[in-house]
């Protein structure tokens, strides 16, 4: 009897942890677009493209919707997310103020400590080959992530799981979207430095007005993007 239960939990911590493998191997697919925005999740597809069972991978995908990444269709299934343009705006506004909130505490909160470590990382962020290329912004998550630590420093933890739980995965997939933009990443990290000096100077006021106007710029960069496609459809209508 004993035996029985002893391998019921390996097997239950075996499935917990293929579970977990597989969820963060999708999730990085669809953050950085190998899985492509309004894709159909196939789970039979799934299931032999990452060598797991339906069980696994249904608990995987059940996370992935509570991270916004897939959304239920239905009559269809669950498929990755693909915000609207006027959906993304709104996803901006709310990073807009709650960033620039974040920013402002971690002004008043952060150590010095954690200022030097925030410095270190846009040091490694300047020395990334793709940023170096001028093709693309640093991307790895959470301690690397300069967003990621200004909230975690700004020490509230109804904003942290707002903008580093529920929302902080659908926000990467954006930013990485729209990071290739040209001069967009030397712009941005430009604008993290002045930010960072604000925090560092304990100046919460600045450092909250230049975080809202740092995501501004992306939404900005973002309804360019949209205006310069619907252009492009509109011409290629045109032209048939």
């Amino acid at each position: 009897m004993l035996d029985a239960i002893e391998t019921a939990a390996v097997t239950q911590v075996d499935s917990e942890t293929l579970s977990e493998n597989v969820f963060r191997r999708i999730q990085a697919a669809i953050v950085k677009g190998d899985i492509a925005p309004g894709s159909k999740i196939s789970e039979p597809e799934l299931a032999r493209t990452y060598g797991i069972s339906r069980g696994p991978l249904r608990e995987a995908i059940h996370r992935l919707e509570g991270q916004r990444l897939l959304v239920r269709v239905p009559h269809v299934g669950a498929r990755v997310v693909s915000l609207s343009h006027a959906e993304l705006v709104e996803l901006y506004e709310i990073r807009e103020s709650l960033e620039g909130m974040a920013c402002r505490l971690a002004a008043e909160r952060m150590t010095v400590e954690e200022i030097a470590e925030l410095r270190h990382v846009l040091e490694t962020h300047e020395r990334d080959t793709a940023f170096q290329a001028g093709v693309g912004y640093y991307q790895q998550e959470g301690d690397f992530d300069f967003h990621y630590r200004i909230i975690q420093g700004a020490r509230n933890s109804t904003l942290t799981q707002m903008l580093c739980g529920e929302l902080y995965q659908l926000v990467r997939m954006y930013r990485i979207q729209f990071s290739t933009t040209p001069n967009r990443p030397r712009q941005a990290f430009t604008e993290h430095h002045r930010i960072l000096d604000a925090i560092a100077d304990r100046d919460g006021e600045l450092a909250e007005l230049l975080m809202r106007r740092h995501i501004g710029a992306s939404k900005r960069n973002i309804e360019q993007r949209y205006q310069e496609q619907d252009h492009q459809a509109t011409t290629a209508r045109g032209e048939q």
